[in-house]
């Protein structure tokens, strides 16, 4: 089974200043009341310089998209010709940035256990913190260094067993973190690990008949550049050309690589790299994949933006054969998510849910690593 989750997360939950200012950028909803309004929105996400968060395929669900000031007067004015209805939800994403400092800040103290859920971690706080699990409970947590960023920073997973000593268990395959400003991706990753090794005599029976391996960083280069740099970027940090830095990681696996929803283009955000698995931190989670070839049986990828629960295929508006059992599982962890939380997810396949992304690592996954 193949799954990627997106999480909801508000912009306004954002919570270190970065260097590059984002004061006076806009976060807009645009609402589609039909499918001539819907293909008007797909046009307009075209454009490189409006960066849509969330581009829901679903009637009834908003589009929200970042304008930076230069853009907003021809921005409005080309929906107002449209005829699309919009709201501006966030006037000043920079007022925002700055005002979630401060409360940042105040929570730099661990406060649950080893390390902090109420802010948001720097990548060597993650990986510390990982390493201390394995110091203390060696029967049952086991740490590696999966490889190194192109900053050659370490990247660790983490495998979490009951420690019965049973090998060539079935495997649970979790990473997050791949887009570096979805920090609620991470966070998530670090939650799930927290609850399986300090709560286990709750979530036992999560790990009689599997093991967990979760990556909880595919980008650190990428994740540490927006806590210091811009809040915003998205890629990795591997410089490609004319000034131009990183791949979006989402677009640079090796199935339907280069197709719709990823560009060409070097300096976009969505940008499918100078070749497949041109980036160390892909390659890294191309590896891991292939490493669980015959174990592993669910691999869960994590985002943001929205509150989706998504299956392949990214690459095409067709189904997999086996999209009834996709479906069942995605539908079953969306009841679930609904009864303990409260909280609605959308269920369905990338494409037809959300919008196409080729060369994405769930639909790598589901096609190839098996």
């Amino acid at each position: 089974m193949i799954f990627k989750i997106t999480l909801s997360v508000l912009l306004c939950c954002i919570a270190l200043v970065s260097a590059e200012s984002y004061n006076g950028y806009k976060i807009y909803d645009i609402h589609a009341n039909n499918v001539h309004e819907k293909d008007l929105l797909l046009r307009l996400a075209t454009n490189e310089n409006y960066d849509f968060f969330d581009l829901p395929k679903i009637m009834g669900k908003p589009a929200r998209v970042l304008i930076q000031p230069v853009d907003q007067a021809n921005f409005e004015a080309t929906l107002q010709r449209f005829g699309l209805s919009y709201e501006v939800i966030n006037s000043d994403v920079g007022r925002s940035i700055a005002q979630e400092t401060v409360q940042n800040l105040r929570m730099r103290t661990p406060s649950e256990g080893r390390i902090s859920f109420s802010k948001f971690n720097r990548f060597d706080e993650i990986n510390a913190y990982l390493d201390e699990f394995a110091a203390a409970y060696p029967s049952r947590v086991f740490v590696k260094t999966v490889g190194k960023s192109y900053e050659k920073r370490d990247m660790k997973a983490i495998t979490i067993t009951n420690g019965d000593g049973k090998a060539n268990k079935k495997v649970i395959f979790m990473d997050a973190g791949i887009h570096a400003r979805e920090w609620i991706a991470p966070a998530g990753a670090l939650y799930v690990i927290h609850q399986l090794v300090e709560n286990f005599s709750e979530n036992a029976h999560l790990l009689k008949d599997y093991d967990w391996v979760i990556l909880p960083v595919v980008n650190p280069d990428g994740y540490e550049h927006t806590h210091t740099k811009a809040r915003m970027w998205r890629k990795t940090r591997k410089p490609v050309k004319n000034n131009c830095f990183g791949t979006d990681g989402n677009r640079n696996f090796d199935f339907h690589w280069g197709e719709t929803g990823a560009s060409s283009k070097d300096c976009a955000d969505t940008f499918m790299g100078q070749t497949a698995f041109s980036e160390p931190e892909t390659q890294i989670v191309r590896d891991m994949m292939h490493s669980l070839s015959g174990r592993g049986k669910f691999y869960l990828t994590l985002h943001s933006y929205g509150s989706y629960l998504l299956y392949p295929w990214g690459w095409t508006s067709a189904l997999p054969e086996t999209v009834d059992d996709l479906d069942e599982v995605a539908q079953a962890g969306a009841d679930a998510i609904k009864q303990s939380t409260g909280g609605q997810y959308t269920v369905g396949s990338s494409t037809n849910v959300l919008y196409a992304a080729a060369g994405g690592s769930d639909d790598y996954d589901f096609a190839k690593a098996n």
